[in-house]
C-alpha cells in the first residue's frame, strides 16, 4: 500500500507514542472510529502496525526493519524533499559514498543531472539509478548482496570501502535515539556504515522525521560524527539540543 496523508499522520502518531487507543486516533485525526479501524486494518495487514484489543502499537522490533517495498512508500514525499535539498548542496565534480536505504535511493534520483560525480555505493538500487547518468561514474562495492533490499554487506564490503577517502558520505539510518546514537538492524550493514563514516571528509545524514526516537538493535555511531542533517520536519525534543551540542548543521525541508 501507499499510505495517504491521513494514514501517514496516524502512523506518525503511533510511532511517537508507542501505543494508542482507537478512540484517541479518531479524535486526533477528526474522523470516525470506523475510518480509523479500516486504516489500522490495512496498515496491520502490511506489517506497519500491530493491533491489540482497543488500540494499536508499532511493531516495535529492534532486530528487523520494515520491508524495503513498504519503506519505499512510507514518507515518500518527505524523502523526496530531503533528496532535493541534499542534491542542491552536492557540488559537481566530487566523490561521494551513498549507503543502503530508500532515502539514499531518492537522493540518487535527485543527482541524475549532476556532472563529474564519482559515486561509491553498497546499494545496487543506487548504482542502477545513477548508471543512467552518463556524466557520473559509479563504483559498486563488493560483498554479499542482501536480497530483500539489494544492499551489499559483510567484511568484503568493509575492506573495499577502506581503499577510498571521499569528499562526502551521504548516509541513511534506521533510527536516532534520544541519547544521540544512530542505530540500525543488521550488524553486517552497521560495520559497513561505520567504515563509510570513517572514510569521508564530511558526513551528511538524510533521515525523515519518523527516524527520531525509533529503536534499533545495533549502534552505528553518534550525532557528533555527523556534519549535516537533512530532514523533513523540525526535530522533536531532545534533538535540537543534541544537534547543537554536536555542532550539526541541519536543514528542514518542509
Amino acid at each position: 500500500m501507499k499510505p495517504n496523508p491521513r494514514q501517514l499522520n496516524l502512523l506518525a502518531t503511533v510511532q511517537a507514542q508507542g501505543s494508542v487507543t482507537v478512540e484517541h486516533l479518531a479524535e486526533k485525526l477528526g474522523v470516525t472510529l470506523q475510518t480509523v479501524r479500516r486504516d489500522i486494518q490495512r496498515m496491520a495487514d502490511e506489517g506497519l502496525l500491530t493491533r491489540f484489543h482497543g488500540g494499536v502499537r508499532v511493531p516495535g522490533s529492534t532486530i528487523e526493519n520494515i520491508a524495503h517495498r513498504q519503506r519505499e512508500n512510507l514518507y515518500a514525499e518527505g524523502k523526496n524533499r530531503i533528496a532535493r535539498a541534499v542534491a542542491a548542496e552536492v557540488p559537481n565534480d566530487c566523490a561521494l559514498i551513498l549507503n543502503i536505504g530508500t532515502t539514499t535511493e531518492a537522493i540518487a534520483r535527485a543527482l541524475l543531472h549532476h556532472s563529474g560525480l564519482r559515486v561509491i555505493t553498497n546499494n545496487l538500487n543506487v548504482a542502477t539509478i545513477l548508471s543512467a547518468n552518463p556524466k557520473c561514474e559509479v563504483i559498486v562495492v563488493g560483498g554479499v548482496v542482501r536480497g530483500r533490499d539489494q544492499g551489499i554487506v559483510g567484511e568484503a564490503a568493509v575492506d573495499f570501502i577502506r581503499q577510498f577517502k571521499v569528499d562526502i558520505a551521504i548516509i541513511g539510518i534506521s533510527g536516532i535515539e534520544a541519547d544521540g546514537s544512530l542505530r540500525d538492524y543488521d550488524f553486517r550493514e552497521v560495520k559497513v556504515s561505520q567504515t563509510i563514516i570513517s572514510q569521508a571528509r564530511e558526513v551528511w545524514l538524510a533521515a525523515d522525521s519518523s527516524k527520531f526516537n525509533r529503536p534499533a538493535m545495533v549502534e552505528v555511531g553518534h550525532l557528533n560524527q555527523i556534519d549535516r542533517l537533512f530532514t523533513d520536519a523540525p526535530p522533536p525534543e531532545p534533538f535540537p539540543g543534541l544537534l547543537a551540542e554536536a555542532e550539526v548543521i541541519y536543514k528542514v525541508s518542509l
